[in-house]
């Protein structure tokens, strides 16, 4: 990473603006003793996973703070690491212009990915995504004229403009990976600076687009996002915008097309901005009182099965607090609507909520100038990394500290850029069973829709299954919001009854059970002949003809054949016509005179000008006038 010794000046230089003389006093000291503390309080077994910024091995310890297992990489970290599969990692890493690696449990190298399209560069963080893709946040690089042109105020920067976007990369092989998605902030800028440069406008008119001339924090990149996360229910990606302070929402749903435009994705907007909160000012509906955030680190939402689900916690670092320099976990719950994931913004006013659902304050011991992160806990407590100075805690909703953890990783100098809490997940719950609406009665060769629908118990994004009971599916095709109302169409090759069943699964591949079978009865587009029966009879035999259509059957011809016998000398033939055979009516037809000795076959043939032909075939016996036909 190119700016690793800048961004450290950065950091001491804003915090020393604002740091009081005894912020040190109370930091424990950091000894190889200290690095196994007590059990922490009313927790089921969970893991601590954890990169520290100077050192090329991953850490995992329990919750007794004993280490468990380490991965070993060739890189620093850039700078954070996940728990993925199998018990392998996703770490970020430090290498030309940034990458990550998949490392197995065994240290295996499982996959290497390395940013070389252009002069971009990887920062801060990834994301792993549930289909294994990786998100990462990188910056490029505008020239001082394009960033003018832009419409960025000139003497708020130098030679060149490092905005922030975003890529998705999806494997190709364990060295390789293609980009198939991306979000460019470049492309949703707006300023009010200078009426002859691009995106000139009303700033306040436009909360949905980001105001390149507004930066708190001078930096290389802007706004300088250090943060990503991934919402799998709404496919919403979150990013902390640092040098805003603010977090933004955007949608994941887009293709990289309509990412780089207004329109288009879930939610219709394109790559423009769900949802921002912490700084109302960036979009002039807010002065600095309204103002929350201050030089914020990580922003994550409350993961499904957690105490405040769907919450958002930011460490805030505090650099620039009013009163002087304290870090806070700040959690708040955004205005959204929980079945659709949009946000809801007043007329004229700034994205809520007003007030945080919860704060703690860190000691001053552990102000963290850069660096941090918090996460809930499956017991409700909140774990947080006080990043700078390499110290863990974990604090009850009533703001006490119940276990603490210095990391003596690498020793002397254990700065963890942040933390990921593990925790044995809950059990997710299945879809409920699908049911299903349509039409009972169905036309022959004709698409005939028919409606599925179940919700799940989490929320999840649902997949369905649609068995049409003639041997063919649907396979998966989704996801699709819970609860909504899906269609699919079929058409059946063949008349009868068909019994059509569905079942659902959601993203975590948990399979509901069947659907209720739902029968359909295929009938013919029109008139439609069948042959119900034929029987034998003294010098005779008889077909009872039947109609299984949609509409009347007018002038059906017929015809009984008889071939067959001893030497073959029966050949016997019988035809006719019935001027009118209604729905589901039953017409018995005969042919005389057959007389013989042997085995026969009949063939009874029926057909219609309107409709199609039908012939049924069977075999029987002649015994002198007695014909008798096979069962």
């Amino acid at each position: 990473m190119k700016y690793n010794t800048f961004s450290i000046l950065m950091v001491l230089t804003t915090t020393l603006l604002f740091l009081t003389p005894n912020i040190n006093s109370g930091i424990a000291s950091r000894n190889q003793e200290q690095s196994t503390p007590p059990v922490p309080s009313d927790t089921k077994e969970c893991y601590f996973l954890f990169s520290p910024w100077q050192a090329t091995t991953t850490y995992l310890i329990n919750e007794t703070g004993v280490l468990n297992h380490t991965w070993h990489s060739t890189y620093y970290p850039l700078y954070d690491s996940y728990m993925a599969d199998n018990g392998s990692i996703f770490l970020a890493i430090d290498s030309g212009n940034g990458g990550f690696q998949k490392i197995a449990y065994n240290n295996t190298v499982l996959w290497e990915y390395h940013y070389t399209r252009d002069s971009s560069y990887a920062t801060h963080d990834i994301v792993p995504l549930p289909n294994g893709d990786v998100i990462i946040i990188m910056q490029e690089i505008k020239s001082r004229a394009q960033a003018i042109q832009a419409g960025r105020d000139p003497d708020t920067f130098g030679s060149v403009f490092y905005p922030d976007f975003l890529i998705q990369v999806n494997k190709t092989g364990p060295t390789s990976g293609d980009i198939v998605w991306e979000w460019h902030v470049w492309d949703h800028l707006i300023q009010d600076f200078d009426a002859t440069k691009d995106n000139y406008g009303n700033v306040s008119q436009h909360p949905e687009l980001a105001n390149i001339n507004f930066d708190q924090y001078w930096s290389p990149g802007w706004p300088y996002v250090n943060s990503v996360d991934y919402n799998p229910k709404f496919d919403q990606i979150l990013i902390s915008a640092h040098n805003l302070d603010e977090v933004w929402i955007i949608d994941h749903g887009t293709t990289t097309e309509e990412a780089a435009g207004h329109t288009g994705g879930h939610y219709g907007h394109g790559g423009d901005l769900l949802y921002r909160w912490g700084n109302p000012q960036t979009y002039n509906r807010g002065d600095a009182s309204d103002k929350k955030l201050y030089f914020q680190h990580q922003c994550c939402w409350v993961k499904p099965g957690l105490p405040g689900a769907g919450n958002i916690l930011v460490f805030s670092n505090g650099n620039t607090r009013p009163g002087g320099p304290i870090s806070s976990v700040d959690e708040f719950t955004p205005d959204v609507n929980n079945d659709t994931g949009e946000y809801y913004l007043p007329l004229g006013g700034t994205y809520g909520p007003d007030d945080l659902s919860w704060q703690y304050l860190l000691p001053s011991n552990l102000f963290s100038a850069g660096f941090g992160g918090a996460q809930r806990m499956l017991n409700g407590n909140t774990f947080i990394c006080s990043g700078w100075v390499g110290i863990f805690i974990e604090v009850t909703p009533d703001k006490q500290i119940v276990w603490t953890y210095v990391n003596p990783y690498p020793y002397p100098e254990g700065q963890v850029y942040r933390s990921e809490y593990i925790f044995p997940p809950p059990a997710n719950k299945p879809p409920e069973q699908p049911t299903i609406t349509g039409p009972s009665k169905a036309k022959i060769n004709n698409a005939t829709p028919y409606n599925f629908t179940t919700r799940d118990p989490e929320g999840d994004k649902i997949y369905f299954f649609v068995d049409w009971g003639d041997g063919t599916n649907s396979s998966w095709i989704g996801p699709y919001s819970s609860g909504a109302t899906v269609t699919q169409s079929h058409a059946w090759t063949r008349m009868g009854t068909y019994h059509i069943k569905a079942k659902a699964k959601d993203i975590n591949d948990n399979e509901s059970d069947w659907s209720n079978p739902f029968a359909v009865t295929v009938i013919a587009n029109g008139p439609y002949l069948d042959v119900v029966k034929i029987n034998g009879g003294i010098t005779s035999v008889k077909a009872i003809l039947t109609n299984i259509g949609s509409e009347d059957a007018a002038n059906v011809t017929w015809t009984i054949a008889v071939n067959g016998g001893l030497l073959h000398l029966i050949n016997a033939s019988t035809n006719g016509t019935v001027a009118i055979l209604k729905i589901y009516q039953q017409q018995t037809v005969k042919a005389n005179g057959v007389i013989g000795l042997g085995k026969i076959t009949i063939t009874v043939t029926a057909t219609t000008p309107s409709a199609n032909i039908v012939t049924k075939t069977v075999e029987g016996f002649a015994v002198g006038p007695f014909i008798v036909v096979k069962k």
